[in-house]
């Protein structure tokens, strides 16, 4: 399967891509900046150069082409309110744009767990970031795409273990990056997961067999 992973060198896309190119996958990391590739072509992930910002939707159609499907995982990392609408909010609406008119329909889009930072105080530019992505979403529902939507909770940089709590609606936690990746590549073998929505936290669920529940297998 000829993946295209928009937002390939973040912490989530990167093992992602890795995942996919060790079980014989063929990983496409979009990426800015050309000094991004080394490390991503390293781990067998074929990196090309798009800005989510500048280049346009049928520019990215074209280079959507021969894959089988998108996940998106872009996002501005606190960059500010300005770069966050363009790349989590109208970077997600050009690049689902752009898979329709690749008639790529497969499309993964990594969201935001609606429960973080409740009970805390948090700077409007969070309160905008949650915006931004519950906006995504609807955007994302809107298309034709056959999309699923994961809401991971807060992310962590801890090491895997290969087990998650996987549902349609959970009480909020923490998971990990790795696990957060491994849950998309197990997403990406089933088709039938299409139109789900599910929120990911940390568990004792084979993600294998989390996923295949969700798939109806």
């Amino acid at each position: 399967m000829k993946v295209a992973i928009i937002g390939a060198n973040g912490k989530v896309g990167s093992k992602l891509g890795r995942i996919l190119a060790e079980r014989g996958d063929e990983p496409v990391g979009f990426i800015r900046k050309a000094e991004q590739a080394e490390q991503l072509e390293a781990q067998g992930i074929r990196t090309v150069i798009a800005d989510l910002i500048a280049t346009d939707a049928d520019e990215f159609a074209k280079l959507l082409k021969t894959c089988d499907a998108v996940v998106f995982t872009a996002g501005a990392g606190g960059a500010g309110e300005e770069l966050t609408t363009a790349i989590d909010g109208q970077g997600l609406v050009k690049i689902a744009k752009a898979a329709e008119l690749a008639n790529v329909r497969r499309f993964l889009l990594v969201s935001a767990f609606p429960d973080a930072g409740r009970g805390k105080e948090t700077p409007a530019s969070f309160e905008h970031y949650m915006k931004i992505k519950r906006q995504s979403e609807v955007d994302l529902v809107k298309t034709a795409l056959d999309w699923t939507i994961l809401r991971p909770g807060t992310l962590t940089d801890q090491a895997g273990t290969g087990k998650v709590n996987l549902g349609y609606t959970l009480m909020y936690d923490t998971i990990s990056r790795e696990d957060v990746a491994g849950t998309l590549a197990e997403l990406l073998k089933y088709p039938e997961t299409a139109g789900q929505i599910l929120e990911v936290v940390k568990g004792e669920e084979q993600i294998e067999t989390a996923v295949k529940i969700k798939a109806g297998k």
